[in-house]
């Protein structure tokens, strides 16, 4: 494949995840920080408004995953050559990096000012409080119950999984009922709305690790340190990286290998019917 190519589908996905994460991230610390929006549904609202604004921005530069679990989906289905995706990934986690780095230049006097005014020393555990407006962490200091380890992974292989496999159904050929070009990045964006009021009360949702690796390592560089990371059994990796990829996998074989054969033999069927009604209305005619 043309260099060229490679060059403009890196541009789109960086771009698209850096749309993705800027508005994103900044919705969650408008909302800690000012209160500028009550309760999960608007914030998951807003991501999901994120996501449609970043497909429309750059799918006409790239497939518009801007999500390592769904580029390895899409390769695993036979839907991307294999040898895109180093492209794909390296361009995703780029540009969640820099849209993270925007949001923080952006609000850090504020994110220091709320540190200041409600005693929370950056780089101590608590300030997990301040670091998950960037990162996600299922282990988090005042909360009433903590998620285990295991409940965490399996609510991210989960989510990721329900996200991939819906935009499949969304987007493949094989399922006739799709929407057209133009309302299908709506209603991705509404399914991500849909998974984060999901599993956000559990793991805060990340189902994209793109969107969690960029900005938890702008937390690390700018004050967090290891605090930067959920607990000691590399939980960020197991949960938020590998989880997702895991549930984007699961998702391609299930639609690839059930839902899809399924999709084709119901539009054969329906093809078949429509050739027998037209031949029993042909020999109507011809007998009349």
């Amino acid at each position: 494949m043309n260099s060229y190519f490679y060059k403009d589908e890196f541009l789109g996905e960086f771009i698209g995840t850096f749309f993705l994460v800027l508005f994103g991230l900044g919705a969650i610390c408008a909302s800690t920080i000012f209160g500028s929006h009550s309760g999960l549904f608007q914030v998951a609202l807003l991501w999901g408004v994120a996501v449609t604004i970043a497909v429309y921005v750059g799918r006409h530069l790239c497939n518009a995953h801007y999500n390592p679990a769904v580029s390895v989906a899409m390769v695993v289905s036979g839907r991307m050559d294999a040898k895109k995706l180093p492209t794909y990934l390296l361009s995703q986690f780029l540009g969640g990096f820099v849209g993270a780095l925007m949001v923080y230049i952006l609000f850090n006097p504020s994110i220091a000012a709320f540190e200041a005014s409600n005693g929370i020393v950056r780089g101590s555990f608590e300030s997990v409080t301040t670091a998950k407006m960037f990162g996600e962490f299922y282990v988090q200091p005042g909360a009433t119950s903590q998620v285990s380890f295991g409940l965490a992974m399996f609510a991210e292989v989960f989510g990721t999984f329900m996200l991939v496999l819906t935009i499949f159904l969304l987007t493949d050929s094989a399922n006739v009922a799709r929407p057209n070009d133009q309302l299908g990045p709506l209603l991705v964006g509404l399914a991500v709305t849909s998974v984060i009021c999901l599993i956000a009360p559990l793991t805060q949702a990340c189902i994209n690790p793109a969107r969690d690796l960029g900005p938890r390592v702008v937390t690390m560089i700018f004050g967090w340190g290891k605090n930067a990371f959920p607990d000691s059994q590399g939980g960020f990796i197991w949960i938020y990286v590998l989880a997702p990829i895991l549930g984007g996998v699961l998702a391609a074989v299930a639609f690839s290998k059930v839902i899809e054969p399924a999709l084709n033999r119901r539009s054969k069927l329906q093809e078949n019917e429509l050739k027998d009604i037209l031949n029993e209305k042909s020999s109507i005619e011809i007998a009349e």
